[in-house]
């Protein structure tokens, strides 16, 4: 059996799991394939697109980093480091959220609104290692409210960022 075609946990072959998390990161975006099309300048097909959403065509790497870029995602989001299918139309995020604090503090300008409310939960807990923070769902609503993204889009941003520790294989649906 070859590599794309070897099955995942959830029993789908790996090329296919990165379709459905390619489609939902489109889908999210609110983008047709033939907008896709068109908005890549011809770069990305609608018919290349739909078959690699598909599983019907396999993806080399540089070429998937190349759809991350577009879609402005991470590409640990479509190798499923970070989950974001919809398969009913609700985006999924990781049970648990597990900052990489040294790394959020790296990304500081951008990320100031993000580390403050990291110090703010380290403070309360009085949890003092320094590198990592598990942050709840409730945070995780919070935060992209604050910053007035959706809960996917600031995973997304954090997976930008390497500021993601281990994220979990649980997840949760956002409604």
């Amino acid at each position: 059996m070859n590599e794309a075609s070897e099955s995942t946990e959830s029993g789908l072959p790996f090329s296919r799991e990165v379709g459905v998390r390619l489609r939902a990161v489109r889908r999210q975006r609110r983008m047709s394939l033939d907008d896709v099309e068109r908005a890549s300048g011809g770069r990305w097909s609608a018919s290349a697109v739909g078959a690699y959403e598909r599983g019907f065509r396999n993806l080399s790497l540089p070429r998937l980093r190349e759809l991350a870029e577009f879609y402005d995602v991470p590409m640990a989001m479509l190798l499923g480091e970070v989950d974001v299918r919809d398969d009913d139309g609700k985006a999924k995020l990781p049970a648990k959220v597990i900052l990489d604090l040294v790394a959020l503090e790296a990304a500081a300008d951008e990320a100031g609104p993000i580390l403050r409310y990291a110090k703010s939960i380290v403070l309360d807990r009085g949890d003092w290692n320094g590198r990592v923070l598990s942050i709840r769902h409730d945070d995780v609503r919070a935060l992209a409210s604050m910053l007035q993204m959706d809960e996917a889009d600031l995973v997304a941003q954090l997976g930008q960022w390497g500021a993601l520790s281990a994220p979990t294989n649980a997840l949760i649906t956002v409604a």
